[in-house]
């Protein structure tokens, strides 16, 4: 563009002088007239012409500014006896200022296509009340999580949390020991591809049957390949299947310990506000090897000689009733699970748990309150992988009451209270089995 405009704008300079010297010169008296008066004309046109030139200089400059290079230098405007007048006084200031113009950055300049990036931030406080040893405490939770679409089949995904690499169930920290930094891990990574109906998953990805916390918490995320199949059959009516393969404990001499599950979802519309589901699931573990588990990991089953007592064969039902409710902010919900481990060494082999629930947590505003009544007997289910909501994660009888509420967008407040006891003496280990015990938690939590 420079190597154009700027020997253009120097020769129309030229032209246009030279249209003036010719009309200063024409002999003819009676010709001067009609001569000037084209001459007039075509230097307008000249004119008009060198003022789009010095535009286009204009504009390609403030461009090239925007984009970090150096503006070109404008060629000087050509000097005629109709432009001196207007020309500026020298200067003398040995650093001139030059008042340029920097475009606002767009926040789309920072946005990568196809990234998506979100997380949450939780801080909960709790109390205990024990006989003897009332205990209260701060935890908090931070997740990060990124999604990158490589294609329109396949994605990439991973989550970074806080909270101890080797607990499954919890990515809490609690707020203590000096002041000590917070362990922070990679939560998942995962590769993911769909087609039509199919989402499959392969590495360490968020959890892909739909559960309740009686057997699988919120925070565990299955490693391993994972496939979810969903078909519409008519009338609103919807089919799912979903099946895992999950590695639980690989061993370099023994047997790996692993998972094969597979579950079966119907969701069909019984009326304009009526929804029911049923669920139907089956998790087959093979446990070879403990070797990589801890504590944290046998919690409430039964162990015989550093091992699990039982086997966990677990079968599991689920049914929903919805109802759309008065209006769209209070829809009501109840939830009935039923699970036994046709595995279990003991008559401790089953489970249940109910819960009614009206309300959402969808918009500014909204309220949702919920109760649940549950009884988880001691090799029911495997609790590395059950909740941690309260200290006993199997033998136990617990009334959970909960309330939540959304001020503002992105942001929630729940208050939750769980009153529960040891469920058969002979497994409540250092506990009263008629005391009851109580927990309270208030949590604030912001997401984006």
């Amino acid at each position: 563009m420079r190597t154009t405009i700027y020997p253009l704008c120097g020769r129309l300079g030229r032209f246009r002088g030279t249209l003036l010297a010719v009309a200063l010169l024409a002999p003819p008296a009676w010709a001067q007239e009609d001569r000037l008066a084209r001459l007039e004309q075509q230097l307008a046109a000249q004119q008009e012409r060198i003022a789009q030139l010095e535009a286009m200089v204009a504009r390609q400059a403030e461009m090239m500014q925007g984009q970090g290079h150096a503006p070109p230098v404008a060629p000087p405007t050509p000097v005629t006896p109709a432009n001196t007048a207007a020309l500026p006084a020298p200067t003398t200031s040995a650093s001139p200022q030059l008042a340029v113009a920097t475009p606002a950055a767009s926040p789309d300049a920072f946005r990568i296509p196809g990234l998506d990036v979100s997380g949450d931030m939780r801080v909960r406080q709790e109390w205990n009340f024990v006989d003897g040893r009332d205990r209260a405490r701060t935890a908090v939770r931070a997740r990060v999580r990124a999604t990158y679409a490589v294609n329109d089949r396949f994605a990439l995904g991973t989550q970074i949390a806080t909270g101890d690499p080797d607990d499954p169930n919890s990515t809490d920290v609690t707020l203590g020991n000096f002041v000590d930094d917070f362990q922070v891990s990679l939560d998942q990574a995962w590769i993911r591809y769909h087609s039509g109906g199919l989402t499959a998953y392969a590495g360490k990805f968020p959890q892909v049957f739909q559960r309740t916390d009686m057997l699988w918490d919120g925070d565990v995320s299955p490693q391993g390949v994972a496939a979810v199949y969903s078909a519409p059959l008519g009338g609103g009516a919807k089919l799912d299947a979903r099946g895992i393969w999950f590695v639980i404990d690989e061993a370099a001499v023994a047997r790996d310990s692993d998972m094969l599950g597979g579950q079966l979802a119907l969701s069909v519309p019984l009326g304009s506000a009526v929804k029911a589901g049923l669920t139907g699931s089956y998790y087959h573990y093979r446990l070879g090897s403990v070797a990589g588990a801890e504590a944290g990991d046998f919690r409430g089953n039964l162990l015989a000689g550093g091992r699990y007592l039982s086997d966990f064969h677990l079968i599991e039902g689920i049914g929903t009733l919805g109802w759309t409710g008065p209006s769209e902010r209070w829809p009501v919900t109840f939830t009935a699970v039923y699970v036994r481990n046709l595995g279990a060494a003991v008559p401790g082999d089953t489970a249940f748990n109910l819960e009614l629930a009206a309300g959402r947590t969808a918009k500014p505003g909204d309220w949702r309150i919920a109760y649940n009544f549950s009884e988880v007997e001691v090799d029911a289910v495997l609790a590395a992988f059950s909740h941690d909501n309260i200290d006993l994660s199997t033998n136990y009888r617990l009334h959970g009451l909960g309330l939540a509420y959304v001020p503002a967008p992105n942001l929630q407040l729940d208050l939750l209270w769980y009153h529960y006891r040891p469920l058969d003496a002979a497994y409540a280990g250092a506990l009263a089995p008629s005391d009851w015990l109580d927990r309270i938690r208030l949590a604030f939590l912001v997401s984006f």
